[in-house]
């Protein structure tokens, strides 16, 4: 019969052995005391990877060194920096939140769990991180990585991804962290979930806790976490036309509460159904420029743009207007200077294509 107690007790500290004799992996975060510069590596590394997370990271700590700077930074500002990182509803709480604790909280950052997570953007996992690695509170993280580990190595047959299988999991992680050092525990088993229990190819052959790892022992390193079946993603056609008079062209920025707020976009057309580019054209005379003479200078390729829950198809016309129209909404930005507003992802490579 096993016995749990000291079962979880030698998780721990064969967990915390290899974190001191084994793990060199290097973040430019890790070790940091600052709640500001945690906060902001956790909110950058929100549904995104360390290795595109880390240059952002970097680049906002130089801009924007204390949580004053970034409070009273232009959203504009704020937004190109962001640029590339997706999720854009990340960097609205980013905004909001930095205003809220620099005027509202005179730049003190709550202490408590429960402070954090009453902060605009901040769910559990943050709130968590933030409260143990700048304030040493014995509170346990539980992201892709923890599920992942704790499912292997006690043999958890239920999802993290469903409400009550959180909560297990939840349970779990803070019944083991190390109340002495917890900052130290959370690292460590996030760090252990990224280098040696990673999702495909998991080094088990290495590993100090394969001998007493349930998964590894019964052969199901790889059918545990259970998944559950992903729903599938909504399907969206856009059609953005880059209009051009005079080496200028007609830009708008997002207002609509929708993907991409607060970027800029050319005049588009969104269609339920992909369109041949003959009906788009007709459909962009007919809704913008009726009687209007243009010239096309060139058409992309579709290009495709992956989202949590949805599927974007993409196709940019470049037109020439022979004569300056406006169009309620858009105004006319310098084509050289393209690259100083944001734009989502999608129109950045095709514009790397075209500048």
């Amino acid at each position: 019969m096993i016995d749990h107690l000291q079962h979880k007790a030698d998780f721990r500290k064969k967990l915390m052995l290899w974190n001191q004799l084994e793990n060199d992996r290097q973040m430019p975060w890790k070790q940091e005391l600052d709640p500001y510069k945690i906060w902001l590596s956790e909110v950058i590394l929100q549904q995104t990877r360390v290795e595109q997370g880390w240059s952002y990271y970097e680049a906002f700590v130089h801009n924007y060194p204390n949580i004053h700077l970034l409070a009273q930074a232009p959203e504009e500002d704020v937004f190109k920096l962001w640029e590339g990182l997706g999720y854009y509803s990340r960097c609205r709480n980013l905004i909001h939140t930095a205003r809220y604790i620099s005027i509202d909280l005179e730049g003190v950052f709550p202490n408590s769990y429960e402070g954090l997570l009453n902060l605009k953007g901040i769910g559990p996992y943050t709130a968590a991180a933030i409260a143990s690695f700048a304030f040493k509170l014995p509170t346990a993280v539980v992201d892709g990585n923890v599920i992942r580990v704790l499912a292997r190595f006690f043999g958890l047959q239920f999802s993290g991804m469903d409400s009550s299988g959180k909560k297990w999991f939840q349970l779990l992680a803070q019944e083991l962290i190390d109340k002495k050092n917890p900052a130290t525990y959370n690292q460590a088993i996030m760090d252990f979930g990224a280098v040696i229990c990673k999702p495909k190819a998991p080094l088990c052959n290495i590993c100090s806790l394969s001998p007493n790892c349930f998964a590894y022992q019964n052969n199901q390193v790889l059918s545990l976490p259970i998944r559950t079946k992903a729903k599938p993603k909504k399907e969206r056609w856009f059609y953005y036309f880059m209009v051009e008079y005079n080496k200028e062209v007609l830009v708008r920025k997002r207002v609509e509460n929708d993907i991409w707020q607060q970027l800029h976009e050319f005049v588009g057309i969104e269609t339920p159904t992909e369109k041949s580019i003959e009906d788009v054209m007709s459909l962009f005379e007919n809704d913008f420029f009726t009687g209007a003479q243009f010239t096309v200078q060139s058409c992309s390729d579709t290009l495709k743009h992956t989202l949590t829950h949805q599927q974007i198809y993409l196709r940019f016309v470049h037109i020439k207007l022979k004569k300056k129209l406006n169009l309620e909404g858009f105004y006319y930005h310098k084509i050289d200077s393209l690259k100083q507003i944001a734009f989502p992802k999608a129109t950045i490579n095709y514009l790397k294509n075209y500048l």
